[in-house]
């Protein structure tokens, strides 16, 4: 099956990066296309905390973050490998939702607009010649005058097209990602971080008294633990007592963990034949700054404001692809290179307590890091 319709807007990808593209497309009038691999509402490994810098952004595209009385977050409260306790403000702030919520949402949001969902649908290949987009997918080939790839970690996109780089391969072998929902009493106004022997734990609240737990460690750890996240977690996470004791009291909500593997935090290319990408296809924040979410939203409305100029004919093709990849730089990499910086401090017996001891000494030095790795409000 090929279908002719040549649409102005073809996405690949439907986490909150490419949800929300596709809303602004869809509202400024452009015929747009979005491919998702799964089926609205599902769960992602991702932690589910959002900065106060996306909010209004979020409430312009519909969002009734208010309606919806959403955990209030301000304050960072980390432990050592020993469960020795940290806190910290967080200035600018933010909320906690699960994905599985705040996906469906967006997702309703764009189908009312009118945008195409092709779900349960991958995008195999994506080829560009004579001024269009040709997109080989599971359910047929679709044209378009434009593409923004949102395929996040783990698409087939990134092997085929332009991850398979040997560096990005070794790294990717190193880190794994896990979570869980659970019910566990914590403020909620907290976000936690709790590091242990090469990784670190995540834990805030969500909606309807639910917390997200989520954690990163290597692939070494499974490895010595018999590829064995249950034992994993019993002889390496339960060595601090802040994590024994959550993992110890509280309800899990799943019967198993969602898991990801191969994460890679090396610096990746915006473009890539000509598709503008954003999310983590771009370039992945380390889970430690906590912030991925709100960098694929802002990515997304950098995206659509150089499509838009190029499809109204204000700028050309290359113009467009130029003008997005100096915003992104300008907004996203020194807060990538300070993410990459402070995960080499984390999970360390020594290098971890020496850093959060030294942050408390001199808090100016903690509100300056937290601060590099957030934007101000888009």
């Amino acid at each position: 099956m090929t279908d002719q319709l040549r649409y102005d807007i073809a996405i690949t990808g439907g986490g909150v990066g490419g949800l929300t593209l596709a809303i602004q497309a869809a509202r400024a009038g452009y015929s747009v296309i979005l491919f998702e691999k799964n089926s609205y509402p599902f769960h992602r490994v991702c932690g589910e905390y959002i900065s106060n810098e996306s909010r209004q952004f979020l409430l312009q595209l519909g969002l009734p973050i208010t309606e919806m009385k959403l955990p209030e977050i301000s304050e960072l409260l980390l432990t050592d490998l020993s469960g020795k306790e940290y806190s910290f403000p967080l200035d600018k702030g933010g909320f906690g939702i699960s994905r599985f919520y705040l996906d469906f949402v967006l997702y309703r949001i764009a189908a009312d607009l009118g945008v195409s969902f092709y779900t349960d649908t991958k995008v195999l290949d994506i080829n560009y010649k004579g001024d269009v987009f040709t997109l080989h997918t599971s359910r047929g080939n679709f044209c378009s005058s434009t593409a923004a790839g949102s395929f996040g970690k783990h698409s087939n996109l990134e092997i085929r097209r332009k991850r398979n780089n040997s560096q990005i391969q070794k790294e990717a072998e190193n880190y794994i990602g896990v979570k869980y929902h659970i019910r566990y009493p914590i403020p909620f106004n907290r976000i936690a971080l709790h590091n242990f022997e090469q990784g670190y734990c995540g834990i805030s609240m969500v909606e309807g008294g639910i917390s997200c737990l989520c954690y990163l460690t290597t692939a070494a750890n499974l490895k010595k633990s018999g590829n064995s996240i249950p034992a994993m977690e019993k002889t390496i996470l339960y060595k601090n007592p802040a994590l024994k004791k959550i993992f110890s009291e509280a309800e899990f909500l799943w019967e198993a963990p969602q898991v990801i593997s191969n994460i890679s935090f090396v610096p990746k290319t915006q473009l890539d034949d000509h598709v503008l990408l954003i999310g983590d296809a771009a370039g992945l924040i380390t889970p430690v700054c906590g912030n991925g979410m709100s960098m694929s939203m802002h990515a997304g409305k950098l995206a659509f404001e150089a499509i838009d100029a190029f499809l109204k004919g204000s700028i050309s093709r290359p113009v467009m692809e130029t003008q997005y990849l100096r915003q992104w730089k300008q907004h996203f990499r020194n807060r990538l290179w300070t993410g990459r910086q402070v995960q080499q401090l984390m999970g360390q017996k020594s290098t971890t307590a020496l850093a959060l001891k030294t942050l408390a000494v001199f808090p100016f030095l903690a509100k300056a890091i937290i601060g590099a790795t957030h934007g101000r409000d888009f």
